[in-house]
């Protein structure tokens, strides 16, 4: 039987460490645990880079299936940077591949925050995500972040649109964790963006402190003469 992720979370972060850290011969093991992580819906961004590294120094050890589950796993954990890192890790001829093409095309769909293109565009590449457990749900609640941080008020059916979400099932689940609710007209209150305002930093001097500055300035000035 296959060890689970956390079995072996500790192995790997020992073979990280220092100079072997870039040892190809440990390439099988860090193989497996991007498996694990695909599998139990788990991420590690520092080991799956190392793999990447790996395939870098050693272009022969290169595994297109393994490359993809980390992008994958990595596009999964926006809105951090992991994604990007990953893709300039990638040679470019692997970039012009199935399935790592349709991957960063997918990618690109996110970060642009083209939602409904991105769903679209997944339907007709479904296969790219087998065995990538939890990946549209992790999609959803980046979507949901920057829903977050963007919208005051949104229609329902725009939500559910940027959710692909056609049956109107995932808004309702996605409303009611993050608290959302909706007005008889079919609108989603998000937050009030208003109050969200910057702080205005204001420095206090009182008379004493001002008055030992310009004191001292005059005597200065005094003795340039």
């Amino acid at each position: 039987m296959a060890a689970s992720f956390e079995e072996m979370r500790p192995v790997v972060e020992n073979l990280l460490r220092g100079i072997d850290r870039y040892n190809p011969e440990n390439l099988a093991t860090l193989e497996r645990y991007v498996e694990a992580q695909a599998k139990e819906n788990a991420y590690d961004g520092e080991a799956n880079l190392a793999v990447l590294k790996l395939y870098q120094f050693n272009p022969a050890y290169f595994q297109m299936n393994v490359t993809s589950q980390i992008l994958l796993k990595a596009l999964a954990n926006l809105p951090q940077t992991d994604f990007t890192l990953c893709r300039c890790m990638i040679d470019q001829t692997h970039q012009e591949e199935r399935p790592i093409k349709q991957i960063l095309h997918l990618g690109s769909l996110l970060e642009t925050c083209h939602f409904q293109s991105f769903w679209t565009s997944l339907e007709e590449n479904r296969e790219v995500i087998d065995g990538i457990t939890g990946f549209e749900d992790s999609v959803r609640k980046f979507i949901c972040h920057v829903v977050g941080i963007t919208y005051q008020n949104i229609e329902r059916g725009l939500l559910a649109e940027m959710l692909g979400d056609p049956l109107d099932t995932q808004a309702k689940v996605w409303m009611s964790k993050h608290g959302w609710t909706e007005n008889k007209e079919g609108q989603i209150f998000i937050c009030n963006q208003e109050s969200i305002k910057p702080k205005n930093i204001v420095e206090k001097i009182d008379f004493e402190s001002v008055s030992s500055i310009m004191a001292t300035t005059r005597t200065v000035k005094i003795g340039q003469k």
